[in-house]
């Protein structure tokens, strides 16, 4: 990475990033998401939680443009927001697994 200046707002907003990533439940949600798009019942059953507890979970990482979401019926369809966050998730494993 090159020594480019970051102002403050930037360096700000990438420490809320990492604090998203802070969360064990919210990694386990995005390591849901790995593999395609999943209803919100789907991510709860796998993880053995509440579908509000997930729910909850989902709006923060939607909020922090992780994850994106479509109306399907009545359910909510929720995926990775883009590939950038399988890569951030990653390397992050590569490191701790060094």
């Amino acid at each position: 990475m090159d020594k480019q200046k970051h102002d403050e707002e930037t360096l700000i907003d990438l420490a809320e990033l990492f604090k998203i990533f802070g969360d064990s439940t919210r990694i386990r949600i995005l390591f849901s998401l790995f593999d395609g798009e999943r209803h919100v019942a789907d991510i709860a059953d796998s993880l053995g939680m509440s579908q509000s507890a997930i729910s909850h979970q989902l709006r923060i990482l939607k909020t922090s443009k992780l994850v994106t979401s479509k109306k399907s019926g009545k359910n909510v369809i929720y995926t990775l927001a883009d590939n950038h966050v399988k890569s951030i998730i990653a390397q992050g494993l590569e490191h701790v697994l060094e």
